[in-house]
């Protein structure tokens, strides 16, 4: 019989020693930065690598010392491996030179909007740069994408766990390039 262990705790610049405290200062962490990035954000935000780094960092950086960095270790989770972590710079620079830097600072329709949302949202959690909090700051990222074109934040209440079921494959979906899966379900959390 196997034994359900949990992770241990990363080690973190408090000194949280419980889940509960480690979650909640996480938790505080992206809603500061939520909260701080929404008041700044301006029409001609541009939302390329440096941002991405400074957000995570903003939001983990009282707790973790790789907050904004990169991950060094090797990740997967449920199975599916991640990019190996020698690989992320690499990984990034091609998110940044392929999506990123060819996005417009103004979509005319929602439609094209979309279509780039979901090639970030999903290259962004396909490649899985940080340590910890690579979902909070892909979600953060997409509400900020979101926010500039003048929409309100996507739905992700929505995601239930048969969606969620969806939501796992279309970021695996990623490692192709196949971002169909992940337009959909950002069509479905879009707001009406």
């Amino acid at each position: 019989m196997q034994e359900n262990v949990s992770p241990p705790i990363l080690p973190n610049k408090l000194g949280l020693t419980t889940f509960e405290a480690v979650g909640f200062s996480e938790f505080e962490g992206f809603l500061e930065a939520e909260i701080r990035l929404t008041e700044a954000l301006t029409s001609r935000a541009k939302f390329d690598l440096k941002y991405i780094l400074a957000m995570h960092r903003m939001a983990l950086g009282h707790l973790y010392p790789f907050a904004g960095k990169y991950r060094d270790v090797n990740m997967s989770k449920g199975g599916f491996v991640f990019p190996s972590a020698q690989f992320l710079p690499q990984s990034m620079e091609l998110l940044q030179s392929e999506i990123l830097g060819n996005m417009p600072h103004r979509y005319n329709d929602p439609e094209s909007f979309i279509v780039d949302l979901a090639k970030v949202h999903a290259e962004l959690l396909f490649i899985h740069p940080f340590r910890e909090g690579n979902g909070r700051t892909a979600r953060l990222l997409a509400n900020l994408m979101m926010r500039k074109q003048g929409y309100a934040p996507l739905r992700y209440e929505r995601i239930d766990a048969e969606v969620m079921k969806a939501y796992i494959g279309a970021v695996q979906a990623a490692a192709s390039q196949e971002y169909q899966p992940m337009e959909r379900l950002i069509r479905f959390i879009f707001p009406v």
